[in-house]
């Protein structure tokens, strides 16, 4: 299925997989705004959704106001710290629930992020409901089994001015 302008399409990012991919390979900060308008590329933009994890000292709430006055509805979680020092924090059973009930109304679920553990997420979505399933990410931090899967890729460092603050 190919891309058409009356596509009712969602996306959901994994900021913190799309964050530090950025941060690592670059030194720089992803322009979610800008992945946001390239994702959703003129079709029916339904929903968007950014999934993150607040720390204690609350330095990200800056940057989860400026997702929302992207267009990204901001989902957040506490970030876990166990009694041994470690830490935890990601939203993978989060948003694959969400993908999965969004997709029953949607054409394209466009995911945003790196994660090969996506990998049955993508398999049910295009099993079940037929619906098209996207990925937006940096190739080079990006499961490469992730990327034969879904049905369109982009690649985030394939433009690095565009996608990269």
């Amino acid at each position: 299925m190919a891309k058409f302008k009356e596509q009712r399409v969602g996306m959901l990012v994994d900021i913190q997989n799309i964050y530090y991919s950025a941060r690592v390979l670059y030194g720089k900060k992803a322009n979610f705004k800008n992945i946001l308008l390239a994702g959703a590329v003129d079709r029916k933009l339904i929903r968007a959704i950014a999934y993150g994890i607040s720390t204690v000292d609350g330095m990200e709430e800056k940057f989860f106001d400026a997702l929302e006055k992207s267009g990204f509805e901001v989902k957040t979680k506490d970030l876990q710290i166990f009694p041994d020092g470690a830490k935890k924090g990601d939203w993978d059973v989060g948003l694959a629930i969400d993908a999965i009930k969004m997709s029953q109304s949607l054409d394209a679920v466009i995911l945003v992020s790196g994660d090969g553990d996506y990998i049955p997420l993508v398999e049910y979505i295009q099993n079940t409901t037929g619906c098209r399933v996207e990925l937006i990410a940096f190739q080079e931090s990006t499961s490469s089994k992730l990327i034969e899967k879904v049905d369109d890729f982009l690649n985030l460092s394939s433009d690095k001015k565009k996608f990269l603050i």
